[in-house]
């Protein structure tokens, strides 16, 4: 009888506002006592089973109450072009911390996420990859506290994590940490690195302007202003920025790779792809190096001028640095994870050497062989107009502060108690 009580409970709570409309004031009554019993039986199970949890390998049930348990960080690297972005979701499983954090409850390495002082270093958007992503958190041990020095007897963290992990998402090491370390907050800086093709790019420029962002600047021009979420100060310190090229040979091609490699202690939502969105358009010679300076200077520019981001796949969170974390690979499982992705490489360096084939083939039919080097046009996203209109002659967003002043009327935000922990 219990059962069908449920059964009919659920069906209730599939009914449409409009059926919901139509009832009458003890009907509503009963289908709220209804709910709350039904929400009284889901407690009372969900504290039975506190602690424990059924291992369907082992055909047994886990009891986390015996375990010991450590702080630790784990190092991971992701190809995200496939995934919604790094942090969970609620309305997709497609993101990179859902796969972590399925990996880790199906390992029992934690029992809930809410429970394992989790922190994670960075927000990658949808697209962006990261070869040095680092969380930190509670796990179980196989030691005893007063053992747990010794990280060769300790659980093969990474080897367990990989075998449950999809091949495009792969752990490489992990470190022990004080219980109040924070990969989020204790991480000292962040390097990220842009991947594109010189086609016909002026790259002297481009390594000119890239200087221009060293040092203490404000890119509320140079971002997506995250006001909604209390980001109301847009004051960020570029340690680094350079241009690297990876041509090994003096011959120049649109084929030759280049990177941006930035440094920073932290980022804004989308500053990268902004900086990187403006220096193409300084690599097509379309603006001049020092547009950034312009944009810096806020009395001159209040408001962001309408520009086209950079392309989100080139995007790499390439480095996480730590002072004082001592990272432990595991040989083996590094050799595994190298084969794999040399495999990755193989067959995606077979499609483009196919594809250049094509292009060379096809060029042998045109006389101006040399003025078909479009290879990096297709990384400024959006329509792009024939004739070029200068960024500080283009129509501006909102500015800062009429974005603050709507979200405090909406009572989003609190602009005093923000502006004293950005």
């Amino acid at each position: 009888m219990e059962e069908v009580i449920v059964a009919k409970t659920r069906n209730k709570n599939l009914s449409s506002r409009k059926e919901l409309e139509l009832l009458d004031k003890q009907e509503l009554i009963d289908r709220i006592l209804q709910l709350e019993a039904h929400t009284v039986q889901l407690k009372n199970i969900i504290k039975k089973s506190d602690g424990v949890k059924y291992d369907k390998k082992q055909g047994k049930v886990f009891d986390f109450n015996q375990c010991h348990k450590r702080h630790i960080l784990l190092k991971f690297y992701y190809l995200g072009w496939n995934y919604s972005g790094f942090v969970e979701q609620e309305d997709t499983v497609n993101t990179i911390e859902h796969q972590i954090f399925n990996a880790l409850k199906r390992s029992c390495l934690i029992e809930q996420r809410e429970t394992c002082n989790y922190h994670r270093c960075g927000r990658t958007d949808k697209g962006v990859s990261a070869y040095s992503q680092v969380i930190s958190l509670d796990v179980r041990s196989r030691l005893e506290p007063e053992n747990q020095a010794n990280l060769k007897q300790e659980l093969s963290y990474c080897k367990i994590l990989n075998r449950i992990l999809p091949k495009d998402i792969r752990c490489t090491a992990w470190a022990p940490v004080a219980d109040d370390y924070s990969a989020r907050f204790d991480c000292k800086t962040r390097t990220y690195r842009y991947y594109f093709p010189r086609g016909n790019l002026d790259i002297e420029a481009m390594n000119k302007a890239a200087g221009y962002l060293v040092g203490l600047h404000d890119f509320r021009n140079v971002c997506k202003m995250d006001v909604a979420n209390g980001v109301v100060t847009f004051e960020r310190t570029i340690i680094d920025a350079k241009i690297v090229e990876n041509n090994e040979s003096h011959k120049q091609s649109g084929y030759d790779m280049c990177q941006l490699i930035i440094e920073s202690k932290a980022f804004l939502w989308h500053q990268i792809r902004c900086i990187m969105g403006i220096m193409l358009l300084v690599g097509q010679k379309k603006e001049e190096p020092d547009i950034f300076n312009y944009l810096f200077d806020i009395e001159k520019c209040p408001r962001k001028p309408q520009y086209n981001l950079a392309h989100e796949l080139p995007l790499n969170l390439f480095y996480c640095h730590y002072d004082d974390a001592e990272w432990f690979y595991d040989e083996i499982e590094i050799e595994l994870v190298i084969k794999s992705l040399q495999e990755d490489w193989t067959l995606n360096t077979i499609k483009a050497e196919m594809i250049k084939s094509i292009i060379e083939d096809l060029s042998s039919y045109v006389e101006n062989k040399e003025g078909f080097n479009y290879q990096s046009d297709c990384l400024i996203q959006g329509v792009q107009a024939k004739v070029h209109l200068p960024l500080m002659k283009r129509t501006t967003c909102e500015s800062l502060e009429n974005r603050i002043k709507h979200f405090k009327k909406k009572r989003r935000i609190e602009v005093k108690h923000l502006l004293k922990d950005t």
